[in-house]
């Protein structure tokens, strides 16, 4: 195999990087974009909710026909599309225009980030399949680290317009790099359509989807309220909490390097007990959150051990489904999608009824969810993952 430009996994990182700023980006200005249209706040969050549930209803079945395409041309069109939405968001002056791009970006960032994970990881011989992989998640925590609080600066210190020509150049680099250096890279064996769908006949895989879905509720049925717990909960004023913000993205990086190498030294033990981690940390934070110093300490640890659930669910569901990687990562990006609106929307309930210190048990109640789905699964199915070779086959092509 000849040598791989490192360039191309930059790019591919990179491109990624530019989707979720577009996705999340948008979180940090609900309200210059309620002002600049007159708006409610509730009708500004369809920006947000809109998109998760397009990318959770037409992922899989996007992705499914994107797959008998040339890879390169996907990749291309895909990511052009994030470009055009975001120079439309920085220059419409209707705000259905932008409901509109809204909904065609969610379309297709499964089938990006999809295909961009099995591109990585054919980049590269298999034994680096799982590196490739994790360098490309890092699109994502670097994405939260940056891309959403510079989204946030710039609408706040220059313009509205100006976060999303922000989100349009990033893309614009990403897409332009794409078509110079990536090879083309043809569909060489073209799987029906019908036997990339036969892999939802497997009833071990709806025990993946389920402990998928139960991770992301629990990562982001408490991440999601973060600026609100600190600030009612810490007594964190607003730069403080911009700063631990920043402070989360940047550990997150550090996090998922960390755990991509814990899943290449044992797979099946991160995973099993990555739940079980991530509620003794939600322990932590209940117990340190009315206390500043504590919790400041308590974001370094939280945000390292919150990236891990990215790169731990996106390893294990793919683990089931190696006969159709692209489809397989597309039933990720969907259902963890309907993991974080579920999380979002328990959580919303549990802070109405029972307050918002109270957030935390509902971390809790789904990380010990998805433990449960995980050891069912590995009881009644087995172990699809034995030992470190095969824990990079399970996030590659």
């Amino acid at each position: 195999m000849r040598k791989t430009n490192p360039l191309l996994l930059l790019l591919l990182s990179l491109g990624v990087f530019g989707i979720i700023t577009t996705e999340m980006g948008i979180v940090g200005v609900l309200p210059q974009i309620s002002q600049k249209y007159n708006i409610t706040a509730s009708q500004a969050g369809w920006l947000v909710g809109i998109f998760a549930l397009i990318v959770a209803v037409s992922g899989p079945f996007l992705t499914l026909i994107a797959s008998r395409f040339n890879r390169k041309s996907v990749l291309l069109t895909a990511i052009s599309m994030f470009v055009l939405s975001n120079l439309v968001y920085a220059f419409t002056s209707h705000f259905e225009v932008m409901l509109i791009f809204r909904i065609l970006p969610a379309m297709f960032h499964p089938i990006f980030f999809s295909i961009a994970l099995v591109a990585a990881a054919s980049l590269v011989p298999p034994e680096q399949s799982s590196q490739a992989v994790v360098r490309v998640f890092a699109g994502i925590t670097v994405g939260f680290a940056f891309g959403v609080p510079i989204t946030s600066y710039l609408a706040e210190r220059i313009s509205l317009s100006t976060s999303f020509l922000f989100g349009a150049i990033v893309n614009a680099i990403a897409l332009i790099g794409l078509l110079i250096w990536l090879p083309s890279m043809p569909v060489k064996e073209k799987m029906s359509y019908g036997k990339q769908l036969s892999i939802l006949r497997k009833p071990g895989l709806w025990l993946n989807i389920a402990a998928v879905i139960f991770i992301f509720a629990a990562m982001f049925s408490v991440y999601g309220y973060f600026a609100e717990y600190t600030s009612q909960i810490t007594r964190m004023n607003g730069s403080l909490i911009s700063l631990m913000l920043m402070v989360f993205g940047l550990v997150m990086i550090a996090g998922n390097f960390l755990f991509g190498t814990l899943l290449q030294k044992n797979t099946t033990k991160t995973i099993l007990l990555f739940p079980l981690l991530y509620a003794f940390i939600y322990v932590l934070v209940y117990y340190a959150g009315s206390y500043l110093s504590l919790m400041i300490g308590m974001i370094f640890i939280w945000g390292t051990v919150h990236s891990g659930g990215l790169i731990v669910s996106q390893t294990w569901l793919t683990a089931e489904t190696k006969e159709a990687p692209e489809f397989g990562n597309s039933l990720f990006v969907s259902f963890s999608n309907l993991g974080i609106t579920m999380g979002t929307a328990v959580a919303g309930f549990i802070i109405a009824h029972l307050g918002m210190h109270q957030l935390i048990w509902c971390g809790i109640g789904f990380s010990m969810l998805s433990f449960a789905a995980i050891t069912i699964k590995m009881k009644l199915f087995g172990d699809a993952m034995q030992g470190k070779e095969q824990a990079g086959q399970s996030v590659g092509a």
